[in-house]
Order: structure tokens, then C-alpha cells, then sequence
């Protein structure tokens, strides 16, 4: 059993704090995908112009992550967190001029520009959420290190997945302008939470230096490369891809393509949440170790492939889209949940913002180019050729983690 010292209220308020801030930011983040995915697919932009529309949004994401972790560590997590919600709000003020009547040699860089600030601050409010819980968990209390990462990460994606179908629903209700300054006036309120949040938190003692940020362990390295390529599998079909096909293919209405991508992400979200609990129950009672991730990738790899040789022998697509991303979303949030155990697991509380920057950063960088490939490969090839890529992607993320260690805990897990 897991003997580790209870949390003082003071860490469990200050967790509690930074996590509904997160939450408030990961709805409307969620929203604001789907509301320009749909908005601008609507005014005639093809698939690959669409995905470009979020390129800046994973570009920066990746540069956000590599000096973020840098940042918290000088500065705390309280200033990453509360910089990214109110670069949120500027995105989110940014995008409501644009309109029909702009020229798509204007509207396009500048979208990407409000694209790149919204890329920011999801990754600055990411990291400091994700810092935070290292931070008030016990260096020792590995099971419970592992269940408190499941809850945020799962909840973040079902609250994400609330995002998608509330996009939606706002731009099919209020229209495309009155739904970004619903989402502004929300935020703003979450602001205010920050008075309650000390300034130090996170804080590094010594002074980081510049080069830290590149001098990781190979454990740090072989994750980050395994969730590079995990994460690509995802986006190369899911960002870009499946919206489009399900609208354009399936005729789909924007509040059934917004509603169908929300209670996969939901039902994503609870499973990873659940996992702490289902690996305790059916697995061998200790915190995951790189055998788990690499039993759960391996068995993601089929799932893009099945679904692909399904679409070309001529199964019905609907159906077979349905019951392959629920089947595809099931695997994956055990795949998340172990992984952002294993990065805290790697961790330790002096590094904790760096190293966890220096992951978020890989994972960034696969969104990237699973964003621009799903855009791409779904024009030329369709959603069966986005579905191969991210087949090769899952098989390339099991290869690199064949190389990683375990983690020094193993404590038995608690419920």
C-alpha cells in the first residue's frame, strides 16, 4: 500500500486553483478548434487551407513548451499559467473581424497570427497545470502521482471534447463573431482566480540556465520521441481529416459533427481518468512501467490499419468511422494516461517545469506535422490515406520506446 505523507490543504488549494483555470481555458480551446474548422470550411477553403490555419498554433506551440519550462523555473508556474489564459483572450478578440469579405491572401496570415497566440497559451497553461502536479505531490507517492495525473489529464480532454460540440453549438446558434466574445467574457473571469495563487510556485531556487533547456536524461528523450510520433498518429487523421470527411462526405451538420468529435473526447477523457484504477484492478497492481507503454502502443498500431483495410473493402464509412474511433480512443487515453505518468515518474521537483516544457515540446511538434499532414493527405488521398500515415506513426512510437527504462518506483498502486 502507498505510505506516502497526505497533502497539506494549502498544496490541494493551490492544485485546486490551477486546475479550473486549466479547465476554463481547455473548453474554450476545444471550442475555438472547432468554430474555425467549421467556420472557414464553410467560407470555401479547401481541406490543406484549412489546416494551415493552425499551423502557427503548433509551431509556436513548440517554442512555447522549450522556454515555457525555462520561464516557470525562473519566474513560477503562476505567471505561465495566468500569461497563457489572457494570450487566449487576445486570440480570441483577434479572430472576430475576419469575415467573407477578407481577401484569403489577408485573412490566412492573419488567422495564423491569432492562431500562434492561442498556440501559446494553450501550451503555457498546459505546462504550468501539468508542472503543478508534481509540485504538490510527494517525490514518494508514485500511485498517487499516477491517479492525480490520470484526473487532470482525462478531465482536460472531456472538458476539451465539451469544447468541440460548445463551438459548435455557438456558431450554429449566436454565429461565428458573438461566439468568440462569449468565450472572451468567460475567460476573463478565470483571470481572477490568480489572487488566490502565490507567485513563487514552481520557482526554482538556483538560477537556470539557457543550456538546461536541451540537457535532458535519455529516459526524458526516448518519451519525448515515442510521444512525438504518438500524437502525430492522432492529428493526421483527427484534426483535419475526419471533420472534414464527416461534413463534406457523410453530410454531417455542423452540430453533429461538433456533438460525434465531443463524446469521443468525453468518453477519451473518462477512460483516462478510469486508468489508474482499471490497470490496479486488471494489471499487475504497480505503477505503469515501460513494458505497460509499450503493450499499449504496440495494440494501438492495428487500430488505424483495421479501420483503413475496412474503408477500401467497402464497409459502410459511418459505422466503420464510429466504432474504429471509439475502439482508436480507448486505446489511446490508456496510452496518454501512462505517458504522463511516466514523464513525472522521470521527474525530478527541481526539473519538473523543464522537463516537462522540454515533452510538451515534442508533443507539440508531432501535432504539427499531424496537422499539416491531415490537411495534405487528406486532399490527395482521402481520410483512408491519413489513416495509413498514422498507422506508420503509432509503429514508430512502439519501435523508439523498445529502449526505455523503468522508472526507479514500484510501489503497489492504490484506488
Amino acid at each position: 500500500m502507498d505510505s506516502s505523507p497526505t497533502l497539506d490543504q494549502v498544496s490541494i488549494r493551490n492544485y485546486a486553483i490551477v486546475t479550473l483555470a486549466y479547465w476554463g481555458f481547455t473548453i474554450t480551446d476545444g471550442a475555438l478548434r472547432m468554430l474555425v474548422l467549421l467556420y472557414f470550411h464553410t467560407l470555401g477553403y479547401t481541406p490543406l487551407e484549412v489546416a494551415m490555419l493552425f499551423l502557427f498554433y503548433e509551431i509556436f506551440g513548440i517554442v512555447t513548451n522549450l522556454f515555457g519550462g525555462w520561464i516557470g523555473s525562473r519566474f513560477g508556474v503562476k505567471l505561465t499559467l495566468y500569461s497563457g489564459i489572457a494570450l487566449q483572450i487576445l486570440a480570441l478578440l483577434m479572430l472576430t473581424p475576419v469575415n467573407e469579405n477578407w481577401a484569403l491572401a489577408l485573412a490566412v496570415p492573419y488567422v495564423m497570427v491569432a492562431q500562434a497566440f492561442s498556440g501559446i497559451a494553450k501550451d503555457l497553461t498546459k505546462m504550468s497545470s501539468k508542472s503543478a502536479i508534481r509540485l504538490v505531490i510527494p517525490q514518494n507517492a508514485q500511485s498517487a502521482l499516477f491517479k492525480w495525473v490520470a484526473i487532470l489529464t482525462g478531465s482536460k480532454n472531456a472538458l476539451k471534447g465539451v469544447g468541440f460540440f460548445l463551438g459548435s453549438l455557438l456558431l450554429a446558434t449566436f454565429g461565428y463573431v458573438n461566439a468568440l466574445l462569449i468565450m472572451a467574457g468567460g475567460l476573463m473571469a478565470v483571470l481572477v482566480s490568480g489572487l488566490w495563487l502565490p507567485s513563487g510556485m514552481g520557482k526554482v531556487k538556483a538560477k537556470v540556465k539557457f543550456r538546461q533547456l536541451f540537457s535532458k536524461t535519455r529516459e526524458i528523450n526516448i518519451l519525448s520521441a515515442a510521444r512525438f510520433f504518438l500524437f502525430g498518429a492522432r492529428d493526421v487523421w483527427f484534426v483535419v481529416g475526419l471533420p472534414v470527411f464527416l461534413y463534406s462526405v457523410l453530410n454531417w451538420s455542423f452540430e453533429q459533427v461538433g456533438g460525434f468529435l465531443a463524446i469521443w473526447v468525453i468518453g477519451y477523457g473518462m477512460v483516462q481518468s478510469l486508468a489508474p484504477t482499471l490497470l490496479r484492478r486488471f494489471g499487475s497492481g504497480r505503477p505503469p512501467q515501460a513494458s505497460t507503454i509499450r503493450f499499449w502502443t504496440g495494440l494501438l498500431t492495428a487500430i488505424p490499419a483495421s479501420i483503413a483495410i475496412a474503408l477500401q473493402l467497402g464497409r459502410p464509412p459511418g459505422q466503420t468511422i464510429v466504432v474504429g474511433l471509439m475502439v482508436f480512443g480507448v486505446v489511446f487515453a490508456f496510452n496518454s494516461a501512462v505517458h504522463s505518468y511516466l514523464v513525472l515518474a522521470y521527474t525530478e521537483d527541481d526539473k519538473v517545469a523543464l522537463n516537462v516544457g522540454f515533452y510538451y515540446m515534442a508533443n507539440s511538434g508531432g501535432r504539427l506535422v499531424g496537422t499539416v499532414l491531415s490537411g495534405l493527405i487528406f486532399q490527395m488521398y482521402g481520410l483512408v490515406g491519413c489513416l495509413w500515415t498514422s498507422a506508420v506513426f503509432v509503429l514508430l512510437a512502439e519501435l523508439i520506446t523498445l529502449k526505455l527504462p523503468n522508472p526507479k518506483s514500484t510501489q503497489e498502486l492504490v484506488s
